[in-house]
């Protein structure tokens, strides 16, 4: 366990609740959710704002001819980009109980995505929902039952192993994937412990994963079984998910805000990314 705390330091502020960060040809791409806005931002600090998509978006993944993929969280949609918009791939509300959230895309452009499953604004009892995958042609099935809110989601090196956050069950998940895309043999990667709500995910080279923690002011890397080999303290903030990327990919994105409300992070936009340089690099999807 590192016995020198890590200090992240701020890239980009002024941000209502950044989600799913990805590292893409020197670019974090991630989505503003509360402002509604898809940006990216560069190591330097430059940033932009790409799209706006009324639904809020979250998840982000590319096919593996480079177009970009977005699910749009509040309709249930997976869009892909088109020129300098974008257009519906797949209609997800017919197999998404809530609304949709993070996603990752693996090498074949199979698209995992994870949803609420229940009214988490509206104050609903958590229910468990499924995982969806979407083809590269846009045919949408069911690959997993009973999941409690899937959340982050990372594709080792090998593209057999699927790794999901579920945020209600307090536990990392992974589940093999077969030559078709299913799901199965499912196992429990790394519980969490109680009152640990996991978001974002990340995976290192060791095989070890970077957890955003919803309900605590914190960022851990977790080894298999559970072992916490790392703990970032991010004071008065939480974190919301990460992301390995730079040109080495030991560079630690962090998605950071007070909270996650959304009328309150609109008006507050204390919302950041932040980075810190870590020993061992990213690995996998994304």
């Amino acid at each position: 366990m590192n016995l020198e705390p890590l200090e992240p330091q701020t890239l980009l502020a002024d941000l209502a609740f950044p989600e799913g960060p990805r590292w893409r040809e020197g670019w974090l791409y991630f989505s503003d959710m509360h402002s509604n806005r898809l940006m990216r931002v560069n190591e330097g600090g430059a940033s932009e704002e790409l799209a706006r998509f009324p639904h809020m978006s979250s998840g982000i993944g590319w096919t593996p001819d480079g177009f970009m993929l977005v699910v749009s969280m509040k309709d249930r949609m997976l869009m892909m980009q088109d020129g300098l918009q974008f257009a519906p791939q797949a209609d997800l509300s017919g197999v998404a109980e809530f609304h949709c959230n993070d996603m990752v895309v693996d090498s074949r452009g199979r698209a995992y995505v994870g949803n609420f499953g229940f009214d988490l604004d509206g104050g609903e009892k958590p229910k468990a929902t499924g995982l969806i995958m979407v083809t590269p042609e846009g045919v949408v099935r069911r690959v997993a039952e009973d999941v409690w809110f899937p959340n982050g989601h990372v594709i080792t090196p090998d593209g057999r192993t699927l790794i999901v956050a579920e945020t209600f069950a307090a536990r990392l998940t992974s589940f093999e994937i077969a030559e078709d895309g299913s799901l199965s043999n499912r196992e429990v990667f790394a519980p969490l412990g109680e009152n640990v709500y996991p978001d974002g995910i990340c995976l290192d080279a060791e095989g070890a994963i970077w957890v955003a923690c919803a309900t605590e002011e914190c960022l851990r890397r977790v080894r298999k079984g559970g072992e916490v080999a790392t703990t970032i303290p991010l004071p008065g903030r939480k974190s919301f998910a990460c992301m390995l990327g730079g040109d080495d990919r030991q560079t630690l994105f962090i998605c950071t805000a007070k909270h996650s409300h959304p009328e309150k992070t609109r008006a507050e936009r204390a919302g950041r990314i932040e980075t810190v340089r870590v020993d061992v690099p990213g690995a996998g999807l994304p």
